[in-house]
């Protein structure tokens, strides 16, 4: 089918099957999505949990204010943000440059050193909002992937990410969970799977100049 078809079908899964698994190959689909997509500089300070243990995810159905599709799809994705985006996240992508494309540091080092100084005069807190933004770009993309793909999903933002962050421990890993993006199928007996889809016409939310 074609890309728009494609969209035409997706909708905000309201009830998956949890007995439709996605397959490693679909699951491997999804990572690369994820690690390809569109980032500012293209410094990643975004990173997926994917989760499938069941346990787990029972443990966060409270956190996710009891929406079921987070136990009953085949994996719930949870994409976060760095805490904090330090000197070495800027190196990272600097080092990871040199060696894929063989770019002499006297090339680099400028770009770097920039790299940092807008990292450093940004505050905590636009920090935070410039990462979330990658995120909502990284949601975004799966989601078309996911369509594409024929794999259901449903956004969510609402969650308690406090909670969220205490369960999975990942402050350890210096991350705060941002958004949840459940994948796999849908239900036979999602009603909502047979809704039209709601969408302005073009000319009301289109402007061609």
């Amino acid at each position: 089918m074609s890309i728009i078809e494609s969209l035409k079908w997706r909708y905000a899964t309201k009830k998956f099957d949890p007995n439709k698994v996605l397959t490693t190959d679909k699951l491997h689909t999804l990572k690369q999505a994820f690690n390809l997509t569109a980032t500012s500089f293209g410094l990643q300070t975004i990173s997926l949990l994917i989760i499938k243990d069941e346990a787990l995810r029972n443990q966060l159905l409270g956190a996710a204010y009891n929406q079921r599709q987070i136990v009953d799809a085949s994996h719930l994705l949870v994409l976060c943000i760095k805490k904090t985006i330090k000197d070495d996240d800027v190196d990272d992508l600097f080092d990871n440059v040199s060696h894929l494309r063989q770019t002499p540091e006297t090339i680099l080092e400028p770009y770097r050193n920039n790299l940092k100084l807008i990292m450093e005069n940004m505050s905590f807190e636009e920090q935070r909002e410039w990462s979330v933004k990658q995120a909502y770009i990284a949601l975004g993309n799966l989601m078309t992937v996911c369509a594409v793909e024929r794999i259901d999903s449903c956004p969510m933002e609402g969650f308690d990410r406090a909670q969220f962050d205490e369960i999975l421990k990942l402050d350890e890993k210096h991350l705060k969970s941002t958004l949840l993006l459940p994948v796999g199928y849908r239900a036979e007996d999602d009603m909502f799977s047979g809704f039209k889809k709601v969408r302005k016409e073009l000319k009301h939310s289109i402007i061609e100049m």
